[in-house]
């Protein structure tokens, strides 16, 4: 099977971690009760925001209303389960906004979730990037983009990427393996607007706080279906990682580097699988979160997670070991790392923050 896993695969049985095991850092659980958590953001103050992608539901569309995702991934169904969540410094939750779309792909492939995607701040505004929207979704009069998050806890529309992927279209795009509202993984901020990675077409976007929306890198045009996921910024220069397509491979996932003035990708470190997650620490080494290292397909590989860091010399170093479908990483201000752990695939609420001490 070619299929991305972003985009393909739940998991079922028993995900939760037995004992993580502990290489060269020690960590707590600083946070729990999360359904499907994402992508991490700290506010200027320091506090943390959590993208959970939610449990999906059971609205669905069909082919006279809009293209549907191909069998056996599609056809999707949707809800309004997703939300946004804060976290005060003991781990305690706050809703900041709820009811938000969410879809779940065909049971035959395992009922893969998704929502709101990633969270950043713009000064003290706080925008998201969704995945789980769209007709092709289930869920009609949605869209896939990024959103500002208002006061009150509603959402508004500032760039509709659904429409921008459908007027764009990428060099490469892979048949077998479409999606035509996305489903959108990453967004790093980037001055006073963002960048957005979407894996399935392969594709990263520069989306302005206006809503403008350009075409920084298609990663099809020159890469293939590589399955591009996590984003950071770092020096002047973006880094991502991939996912790569399934059966998993290990070792075949890479860290490129994006220069945005040229466009230009070169392969910065090799050796890793299934990547979902990349950060840099304030010593330029770069950590890198790999969500499944065991070769074939999800529904073996719960424990296999494992964060790696690349050390400016370009030695490797193992940091921590156990985890069980991690997504998300992020250095927060108190030079800890936070990792959004069983982000897939767990039993609802099943969700974890984990605090990991590298230092």
């Amino acid at each position: 099977m070619k299929k991305r896993f972003v985009f393909c695969c739940g998991l079922l049985g028993l995900l939760l971690s037995g004992g993580l095991a502990r290489a060269q850092a020690s960590f707590t659980v600083f946070a729990g009760g999360l359904e499907n958590p994402r992508g991490l953001a700290f506010s200027p103050e320091g506090v943390l925001y959590v993208a959970e992608a939610g449990r999906g539901g059971s609205l669905s569309t069909n082919s006279n209303q809009c293209t549907q995702v191909p069998f056996p991934i599609g056809p999707y169904t949707g809800g309004y389960t997703s939300r946004i969540s804060k976290f005060d410094s003991s781990g305690a939750r706050t809703t900041v906004a709820d009811n938000l779309p969410s879809d779940k792909t065909n049971p035959v492939s395992g009922g893969f979730l998704s929502g709101v995607a990633d969270l950043v701040f713009l000064g003290n505004r706080l925008y998201a990037l969704t995945a789980g929207s769209g007709c092709s979704h289930g869920l009609l009069n949605t869209v896939n983009g990024v959103f500002k998050v208002e006061d009150n806890g509603t959402l508004s529309l500032v760039a509709n990427l659904s429409a921008y992927q459908q007027t764009h279209p990428v060099a490469h795009r892979e048949d077998d393996d479409f999606e035509p509202d996305g489903t959108w993984f990453s967004m790093v901020r980037d001055g006073d607007a963002m960048v957005a990675v979407e894996p399935n077409h392969g594709e990263i976007d520069k989306i302005s706080a206006k809503g403008d929306i350009t075409r920084l890198v298609d990663v099809s045009a020159t890469q293939g279906h590589i399955v591009p996921t996590s984003i950071v910024a770092h020096n002047g220069e973006y880094y991502f990682g991939n996912l790569s397509t399934f059966p998993i491979v290990p070792g075949s996932s890479k860290v490129y580097k994006l220069n945005p003035r040229t466009g230009e990708i070169t392969v910065f470190a090799t050796g890793f699988s299934t990547i979902e997650g990349v950060d840099f620490d304030q010593h330029d080494n770069l950590y890198v979160l790999e969500s499944m290292t065991r070769p074939g397909f999800p529904p073996v590989q719960a424990g296999s997670g494992r964060i790696t860091r690349v050390n400016r010399s370009g030695s490797k170093d193992t940091v921590l070991t156990g985890l069980s479908y991690p997504t998300a990483l992020m250095f927060g201000p108190d030079g800890k790392l936070y990792v959004s752990n069983l982000g897939f695939g767990a039993p609802p609420g099943a969700g974890q923050i984990l605090k990991v001490d590298v230092q």
